[in-house]
């Protein structure tokens, strides 16, 4: 592993960093390849705010897709459905704050999944 890859979580739609995290706070970057998606999922235990920084994207909400492209954001509360796609031919990075009561991965409820993750 390089030092470039230190700290990310590697998946097969992108990766993730860990930037900060508190008892009622996590601070990542999400970084989506083109043309991959995340899962469709929602949280029991976290909000989420997502602020993009670069690349355009399409966000499901609760069924409604939102165009998203640098310096804009969107608040995805615990117990929505949401998805990010990228649109673009670049990566689309965006900040991703979280804010609840727990923040550990296995409080992802994917309902559909393109690598057959549960």
């Amino acid at each position: 592993m390089s030092l470039r890859d230190a700290g990310k979580d590697h998946r097969p739609w992108g990766w993730f960093q860990v930037l900060a995290e508190g008892t009622a706070y996590k601070i990542k970057t999400i970084t989506v390849y083109p043309g991959m998606r995340l899962s469709l999922q929602r949280h029991r235990f976290r909000d989420e705010h997502w602020y993009v920084l670069e690349g355009e994207g399409i966000v499901t909400r609760d069924g409604e897709e939102t165009v998203l492209t640098r310096g804009r954001s969107i608040d995805i509360p615990r117990g929505v459905l949401h998805r990010i796609l990228n649109a673009g031919r670049d990566n689309f990075v965006v900040v991703e704050i979280q804010t609840g009561t727990y923040f550990g991965e296995d409080d992802i409820e994917r309902i559909e999944d393109d690598f057959g993750r549960s």
